[in-house]
């Protein structure tokens, strides 16, 4: 009998629990992402947000290159894209995929030098300036679809990449509550719209200084971000003045627009990045996208552990470069060959001719399943911010070849907490190549600082991909987050620099001087008549 009064009591409490009402219902999501790389992370965040319980829609342009248009994450809202600039992205591809093989032959000295300086710095302002001429063609006809705009309506939050600026219009333009999934935003780091950014400390992406800079490293750097505000005032900018006259109010731009985006997610955390000053509604989430290992394929784990005690080295140089020269693969080949660990290398380009029986190229590799596996000793990477996160996450070295965009910083930052050691593309050959995975393999120090930022990485309250799901959540309870925007945005630069102040404080020193020293000169000369009449 009291078996059944038990069973009628979990019966009526587990209705009861049935009826009450969750904590936090679904909400609609609007994602507007970017393309490559920053759509693996915005993936692995959709995902997340699914398996909470919202919707997600992604706005994807008619030729995505990676946007599938069938997913079970979410659904899809197909916008004009232009076919020119995806031509005109394929021909920056190209270039950029030849340069490493025409900077090996650069002089050491001048190299890299050059090439930051001059040669990337005018084809990134070249890319920017047909780049965003077309995003404003993309957000015109976007804006004047009546029938897409109408899909547009009824979401609770918005959701992109500032490093496009269609979404930031559009999000804008719906007035929606707006979250950024950031690391770059037109033209520059992300915390330079958002953050104060002193540059005596603080060093300019591409610079590949760190934050204790010489004077004359402060001289460039203060000259860099000259050259990034004049990228953004007269090249990207005026691209969008035409939009922002039929469809905004005065005096607004892309960065004014950037900055009044609720949360900013940052792919990015203090265990990697300088330590810097930030904003409230700043939130880190530097590897989210990380989780521990998983088992690999039954043929790839026994080449694995066919490695032994010497354990294994994995190397990949991303998804823009395929391969380097022949000359140069060859004697890489050659090094890996020699080695006494195994050797797995993305690598699809011709078969080199001095491959060992140790190394095993393939087209794709289960990257953080590698760095996570109790055999792996070294990472040979081009130094991409996913590549560089994924090994601190699992306590690998690293041995650095960077090659273009940020990837010479990433890499500086793990060099200088003792995680990595960089081999810069004039200084590769067989023999440097040899030298610097020797050192890294076999000096523990490496792995000793590289497991130091994985413990410091992992010690922290809620995990990174938790933290990014509550301020979205967060944003769509609260219908925003207005309370955590500074209204510094909204001064004018000579008062948010207090320069009007500065001039008031020396024109009424300058007045008070000039009025102390006209009474003493009046003083003087009522002393000097009285004494000339007493003489008289």
């Amino acid at each position: 009998m009291s078996s059944r009064r038990a069973l009628g009591h979990l019966a009526v409490l587990s209705l009861g629990l049935l009826l009450i009402p969750p904590l936090c219902s679904g909400g609609r999501v609007l994602v507007y992402p970017a393309e490559g790389s920053h759509w693996i992370n915005m993936k692995i965040l959709i995902e997340e947000i699914h398996a909470r319980g919202h919707v997600v829609t992604v706005i994807r342009g008619n030729n995505s290159w990676f946007i599938a248009e069938e997913s079970p994450f979410y659904t899809t809202i197909s916008v004009p894209d232009r076919n020119v600039y995806l031509e005109e992205w394929d021909t920056f591809l190209r270039l950029i995929k030849t340069l490493p093989n025409v900077l090996i032959n650069a002089p050491v000295k001048w190299g890299r030098a050059l090439w930051s300086i001059w040669t990337w710095q005018r084809v990134f302002t070249k890319l920017l300036d047909n780049g965003h001429q077309l995003f404003s063609e993309i957000v015109i006809s976007i804006l004047e679809d009546k029938d897409l705009m109408e899909r547009f309506k009824n979401f609770d939050l918005f959701l992109t990449d500032p490093a496009i600026s269609p979404g930031v219009f559009l999000g804008r333009y719906l007035k929606l509550p707006l979250v950024f999934n950031a690391r770059w935003a037109s033209p520059s780091e992300a915390h330079s719209v958002i953050a104060p950014y002193p540059l005596s400390y603080i060093p300019i992406t591409y610079t590949g200084f760190t934050d204790r800079m010489t004077f004359l490293q402060r001289v460039e750097n203060v000259l860099m971000r000259c050259h990034e505000l004049y990228k953004e005032r007269f090249v990207i900018h005026p691209h969008y003045k035409a939009i922002l006259d039929k469809y905004f109010e005065a005096g607004s731009d892309l960065t004014s627009f950037m900055q009044e985006a609720d949360i900013w997610l940052m792919r990015s955390d203090f265990v990697f990045e300088y330590p810097r000053p930030t904003m409230p509604n700043v939130v880190y989430m530097g590897g989210f996208q990380c989780r521990p290992a998983q088992p690999l394929p039954s043929e790839l784990e026994e080449f694995v552990q066919s490695a032994g005690e010497h354990g294994v080295v994995i190397m990949s140089l991303g998804t823009l470069v395929d391969s380097l020269s022949k000359n140069l693969t060859d004697q890489i080949a050659n090094v890996f060959a020699n080695l006494p660990q195994k050797v797995i290398w993305k690598y699809s380009g011709e078969r080199p001719s001095t491959l060992g029986n140790n190394t095993l190229l393939v087209k794709w590799m289960p990257q953080k399943d590698l760095l996570g596996h109790p055999q792996t000793r070294a990472f040979v990477a081009h130094g991409g911010t996913n590549g560089v996160q994924e090994a601190i996450y699992h306590g690998t070295p690293v041995v650095g070849i960077p090659l273009f965009f940020d990837q010479h910083d990433n890499l500086l930052r793990l060099q200088e907490r003792g995680a990595a050691k960089i081999l810069e593309l004039p200084d590769l050959d067989g023999p440097n190549f040899h030298q610097t995975l020797k050192e890294v393999l076999h000096n523990p120090s490496y792995r000793h600082h590289m497991q130091r930022l994985s413990r410091l990485h992992r010690d922290a309250p809620i995990k990174p991909m938790d933290s990014a799901i509550f301020w979205l959540e967060f944003v769509m309870r609260n219908k925003g987050a207005p309370h955590l925007r500074t209204q510094a945005y909204r001064m004018p630069w000579y008062s948010y620099y207090c320069v009007d102040v500065l001039l008031l404080l020396l024109a009424a020193g300058g007045l008070l001087l000039v009025s102390t020293a006209a009474l003493l000169r009046l003083l003087c000369c009522r002393g000097r008549r009285k004494t000339k009449t007493k003489l008289q």
